[in-house]
């Protein structure tokens, strides 16, 4: 496949702040949104996006509020609501209600964004390693992992290290060239692109108790194709989770990916990728034409 080059594109989110995406694909194609977890930024999803490109889609890679290239939120408002308004927002921005693509925190926005709204938000849910109901140790090794990077790196060699660890099942290394991507240097010292104040506020991937309402109201209200693709060795969805997400969402679908953790897309891009395309082209693609 060749590489298809993407488009730097600035979309607006709510109160104004400035996200930034990597679009690729036909202007006048069906789009697909993809959101990152927390912590990540819009490379977190490899060559999914241009996979998705090829096969007909306008595939939209974004960074979401306080990470990579976004704007930082000046009143470090990183609640799942202000998450949540961003991504409605750019679906407006979209002209057509577009598939969601969401991992972990950006699973959690596009479920509150489709179930919560009362109109057409997406024509499809992808939700990535993500349910309702999460195992509590998975989260907190994730709080642990962003925690770990607060004071910075001396190399990029160090994040490298930091990332093997923290990602034991993957078979090759972090390449430290490339994490130049997810990183900036201040004062010689290499720190992850993203705004501290999104774990500073205890921001994870579980919605608070006062919220459980909201969240049983959004699932009640998702009608939409759904799949959720869980990593086999992920610490984050249980089989409880799986069947919960189930009893909500009746007719999802779930694909489970062997040798993938709770990073699906950096595990096993290709399976994930597959996953995705073959979700768009079966049950997505026949409600849209």
């Amino acid at each position: 496949m060749a590489i298809m080059d993407a488009e730097r594109v600035i979309f607006e989110g709510f109160e104004g702040l400035q996200l930034v995406a990597d679009v690729r694909g036909d202007p006048d194609a069906w789009p697909v949104l993809f959101l990152h977890g927390g912590g990540q930024t819009r490379y977190a999803w490899g060559s999914t996006a241009e996979k998705v490109a090829s096969q007909g889609w306008r595939t939209i890679a974004l960074d979401l509020r306080g990470h990579g290239d976004s704007d930082w939120a000046p009143n470090g408002d990183y609640s799942f609501t202000a998450f949540c308004a961003d991504c409605v927002a750019v679906v407006d921005q979209l002209g057509r209600p577009p598939v969601l693509v969401g991992a972990s925190l950006g699973g959690m926005a596009a479920m509150l964004a489709e179930g919560t709204s009362d109109r057409t938000v997406s024509s499809g849910l992808v939700l990535v390693d993500i349910t309702p109901k999460t195992n509590p140790a998975g989260i907190e090794r994730i709080t642990t992992f962003m925690r770990s990077g607060f004071d910075g790196f001396d190399t990029l060699e160090e994040a490298a290290e930091a990332i093997a660890a923290y990602t034991p099942e993957r078979t090759r290394r972090a390449n430290p060239a490339g994490l130049k991507k997810v990183l900036r240097q201040r004062n010689d010292r290499w720190y992850w692109h993203w705004d501290p104040r999104v774990i500073d506020q205890d921001r994870t991937e579980v919605v608070p108790d006062r919220l459980a309402g909201l969240l049983d109201v959004a699932l009640s209200n998702i009608h939409v194709p759904t799949m959720l693709v869980r990593g086999l060795l992920s610490d984050v969805v249980t089989e409880e989770g799986v069947d919960d997400l189930l009893a909500r969402i009746p007719d999802a679908t779930v694909v489970g990916v062997d040798g993938a953790a709770h990073m699906i897309a950096g595990d096993r891009n290709d399976a994930f990728s597959d996953a995705v395309i073959a979700f768009l082209r079966d049950r997505v693609r026949p409600t849209i034409d």
